[in-house]
């Protein structure tokens, strides 16, 4: 696409009448014209090329921004926030000196395309974002949807999906410690893939994304840069899905994980050393999002040279150059005595390293070209000020006859067989059978610090090996529920998210986002994504738990077809001893079950209505937020005493989901007995939140209940650890052996 070598700066202003592909680069009109206007002439080809990418609704968040300022107008006060929103990674403090970065973005579109490599970029991606940010990455979690389970190309997607995060994180040496995998009809045509990343450095040792110092030095380093991925991830999430455009399915990137293992350890040396001013990895929009963003984020300009940048293809076009998403880069700005320093250590691990240019004293961002200068930009211009949009939206049409169908009424078991037969009809539906052919394909122990990982309710790791300090995190999100409430939807991903946290153990501390909708040019998507922010920056306020970054992905859906609305929501949690961690398995007979918090009859969007008849509609279960913030302190409190030795919060499935899943993690099974005030089909099916189901040595019963109920927390006694099945007394008895196959077996089945 490009012009000529010849189309600098100079020859743009001579030659105003050339056109310019700019509607093939995914601009609009009023988009060109405003670039027009801000050079005061029309772009160079180079200079289109970054305004495309850096404007692309994934890169810009042109249509979300105005939403998405509710995070920072509602962010709570916290002790905990080192570095919030607008850097590559949120940074916690978690004590001890120590300090937490984490995020979660998506590769949905890149992954559907080419399921391994969309999937292992999208890890790459996540993990240099926790490298830049100064950490050492320590785990990553993966957050999955899909198509429906029994669909042809579920078995196309779902395997290299997870063979990708698999083959790519395994190679890193990085634990995959958690995440979620979900089946609906909804995602068939758009999968969700998520990636999260979780680093760990000192209070001292964090780093930010500016390039500040005149004369200091801008180096890449990293990978080649080829013709992979060029506009790949920036163009490709910024439209729908349309099969007669094909131009918007360009080369997706490729990984390589030994040598982003060799940035990894390279880059930390560096820091080691304090040889790094400012960094910035090479993400979507590659060199275009780099320079532009370390320059406008610094106190001056930057010059570059683009016959500096080493490429894998020598017939690369400046455009493609800057277009370019290779992976495994990263651009570092050094000081001129610490230059060869740093080369030397970028050699000693076999990392290539070239100085492409300089921090000007100036406010420009100027790059060269075989000795002519074909881009003079405000580097803000690029980065920050591109548009906003207040894109139009209302409460569609269909959604009051959507709230109205209640689930609530829909037909029960009618007898005890009725009743067992949904049991093992629900333990056995793709969604909440055992994901272990999935997870068993991650290393979650490599490192050696995994103290929970899958199935449990929120993965762990050891910060300290001497005092044992860890972080606990969480990903949760029901695209169910959004679409009954989109408001709601989106506090109950948070709610499960602080739950699943607490449960074992960690105090939750801060947020971050990936938030998956459809078109943002259909009013009623932007109505979900307008209510779904406002819900979760609401609840964000309420728990004290702030947003410290995160990711947009808009335009998940093929042709008139949206996705469910799916704000997925990742909650950190620390704990001070990973000694006192709670598990979900049951650990001994004789102990005490209980179930804390309220059940109702709450069946919009559950488990139950999907499986057993095909329904979505009603509203979703209510949110009481201060009950999950007094579930929590109980759960944390009860943990760090010794009260409690197994947790499980209760969510999709309801309790006897949670049951199958702590008997059969444990081994053990339980005899349940439906308490005063409940039925039998309530007490099994009800998702109602805020609430958890827990296993109490009997010396512990006296201490629990005294403060439960100090608190004014409910809390119900419905059962014993014992035996080896699960019975509900006077209903039905289902042997572990019986529960195993139904729940083990559905997966390797539907992908054989």
């Amino acid at each position: 696409m490009s012009r000529t070598p010849l189309d600098t700066v100079e020859h743009a202003a001579e030659t105003p009448d050339v056109e310019l592909p700019w509607a093939e680069l995914g601009l609009k009109k009023d988009e060109y014209e405003k670039v027009v206007e801000i050079l005061g002439r029309r772009p160079t080809g180079a200079e289109l090329a970054m305004y495309s990418v850096m404007w692309s609704e994934h890169c810009s968040y042109k249509s979300s921004k105005v939403h998405l300022r509710q995070f920072g107008e509602k962010a709570p006060h916290s002790d905990a926030l080192l570095v919030g929103i607008g850097e590559n990674a949120g940074v916690v403090d978690v004590g001890q000196g120590y300090a937490v970065t984490f995020k979660v973005e998506s590769h949905n579109h890149p992954s559907y395309v080419e399921p391994y490599q969309g999937a292992a970029t999208g890890v790459g991606g996540i993990v240099r974002d926790i490298i830049a940010m100064g950490a050492r990455p320590v785990a990553v979690v993966d957050p999955l949807r899909f198509g429906a389970a029994d669909h042809p190309d579920t078995k196309r997607v779902l395997p290299g999906v997870v063979a990708g995060i698999g083959g790519y994180g395994n190679c890193l040496g990085l634990p995959n410690i958690g995440g979620e995998v979900v089946f609906d009809a909804c995602y068939q045509g758009n999968p969700l893939v998520n990636a999260g990343a979780i680093g760990v450095m000192r209070h001292e040792d964090i780093h930010l994304a500016k390039a500040s110092g005149a004369g200091n030095k801008v180096i890449l380093y990293g990978a080649r840069t080829g013709g992979d991925g060029i506009g790949g991830a920036s163009i490709l999430a910024s439209e729908t899905f349309d099969d007669a455009k094909p131009s918007k399915r360009p080369a997706v990137q490729v990984g390589d994980p030994f040598q982003e293992k060799l940035l990894i350890e390279c880059t930390l040396e560096a820091f080691k050393e304090k040889l790094v001013v400012g960094i910035q990895d090479l993400g979507a929009a590659g060199l275009s999002c780099a320079t532009s963003e370390l320059a406008s984020n610094g106190s001056g300009g930057m010059r570059v040279t683009l016959d500096d940048v080493p490429l894998r293809d020598s017939t690369l076009s400046p455009e493609e150059i800057l277009m370019s998403e290779s992976q495994e880069r990263m651009c570092a700005v050094v000081e001129p005595e610490k230059v060869d320093r740093f080369l030397e250590i970028c050699d000693k691990w076999d990392v290539i390293a070239t100085v492409i240019g300089e921090v000007t004293d100036g406010d420009r961002l100027e790059i060269f070209w075989h000795g002519g200068k074909i881009v003079d930009v405000d580097p803000r211009t690029v980065a920050h000020d591109g548009p906003v949009y207040e894109r139009p939206y209302a409460r569609p049409d269909w959604q009051d006859a959507l709230q109205a169908d209640d689930a609530n009424k829909l037909a029960r078991p009618t007898t005890s067989e009725d009743l067992k037969a949904q049991v093992v009809q629900l333990v056995s539906s793709p969604n909440q059978a055992s994901k272990s052919w999935i997870t068993s394909q991650y290393d979650h122990f490599v490192q050696g610090n995994t103290v929970l990982a899958q199935p449990e309710d929120s993965g762990m790791i050891r910060v300290d090996e001497a005092t044992g300090l860890g972080v606990a995190i969480a990903t949760d999100g029901n695209g169910r529920y959004a679409k009954l409430d989109p408001y709601a939807g989106a506090q109950l991903a948070l709610s499960e998210a602080y739950r699943n946290v607490a449960t074992t153990g960690a105090k939750p501390l801060a947020v971050s986002d990936c938030l998956n909708f459809g078109s943002p040019e259909d009013p009623a998507v932007m109505w979900q994504f307008a209510e779904a922010v406002r819900g979760l920056a609401d609840a964000c306020q309420q728990l004290g738990t702030p947003v410290t970054g995160g990711n947009v992905s808009l335009y998940n859906q093929t042709g008139d077809v949206a996705i469910h609305p799916t704000p997925v929501v990742a909650v950190l949690g620390v704990i001070d001893d990973v000694a006192r961690r709670t598990p979900v398995a049951f650990q001994e007979e004789g102990q005490l079950l209980y179930l804390l918090g309220d059940t109702r009859e709450e069946f919009g969007g559950s488990a139950w209505s999907q499986v057993v008849h095909d329904h979505l509609g009603g509203l979703p279960p209510k949110v009481d937020l201060e009950r999950e913030r007094l579930l929590a302190e109980i759960l944390i409190s009860a943990s760090r005493d010794g009260m409690i030795d197994s947790a499980h919060d209760l969510s999709d499935g309801g309790l006897i989901q949670a049951v199958v899943e702590s008997a059969l993690l444990g081994e053990k099974g339980a005899r349940l007995v439906v308490p005063d005030g409940l039925d039998a089909f309530t007490l099994l099916f009800s998702e109602s939140a805020g609430r958890a189901l827990v296993a109490i040595p009997r010396s512990e019963e006296l201490r629990f209940n005294d403060m439960c109920g100090a608190r004014g927390l409910p809390v119900t006694r419905i059962g014993v650890v014992d035996g080896d099945s699960v019975e509900l007394q006077g209903e039905f008895t289902l042997t572990l052996a019986e529960l195993r196959e139904a729940h083990e077996g559905t997966i390797p089945a539907l992908l054989a």
